[in-house]
């Protein structure tokens, strides 16, 4: 009794991510390369350090600040609650306008990194082929017939149901009714 399952998975490459170490190379000198990687720390480093020190503002502020913190703003809402719900805000405009520099910025400089010079096909690795067996195809649905509906279809009333009255036939109801 055989099968047709595949053998043993093969471990990835040692560089990872599909490409191999000369791709990688290559593809790490260009200069489309270094200009995504610029383009992206130029908008990622200053985010990140001005996120931190917002947060630790807040923090040190709720330890070493407890007067001011406890400041009533508007009726029991005080400054530490406001600035708690602005961590939030900032998390959220932070991921929007990184969204935002990604698609406008980082997105067309990575089009420009895959596509001069380098085949697509060295950066992406093509999908392993799948055995016979999966590589069935679902048989054709059948056309209608032109004349009539087809069997199954909404404009017929499914198999002992009568469409006028919602009735199955056979069960003694429809007699009732007439």
């Amino acid at each position: 009794m055989t099968t047709d399952s595949p053998g043993p998975a093969t471990p990835a490459p040692a560089g990872g991510g599909g490409l191999d170490e000369a791709a990688f190379a290559q593809m790490n000198q260009s200069p489309e390369f270094q200009r995504l990687k610029s383009t992206f720390r130029r908008f990622v480093f200053p985010m990140t350090a001005a996120f931190l020190i917002w947060y630790l503002l807040y923090v040190v502020l709720s330890a070493y600040a407890r007067g001011f913190m406890g400041t009533k703003v508007l009726g029991n809402i005080n400054v530490a609650l406001v600035f708690g719900l602005l961590q939030f805000l900032s998390t959220f405009l932070i991921a929007w306008a990184y969204e935002r520099h990604a698609r406008r910025k980082l997105e067309p400089l990575a089009a420009q990194v895959a596509a001069p010079g380098a085949a697509p096909a060295a950066l992406v690795p093509e999908p392993a082929p799948a055995p016979d067996d999966a590589v069935k195809k679902a048989p054709a649905a059948e056309e209608p017939a032109a004349d009539g509906p087809a069997e199954g279809s909404a404009d017929e009333a499914p198999a002992g149901k009568d469409p006028s009255d919602g009735t199955e036939a056979g069960d003694g109801r429809e007699e009732e009714k007439k």
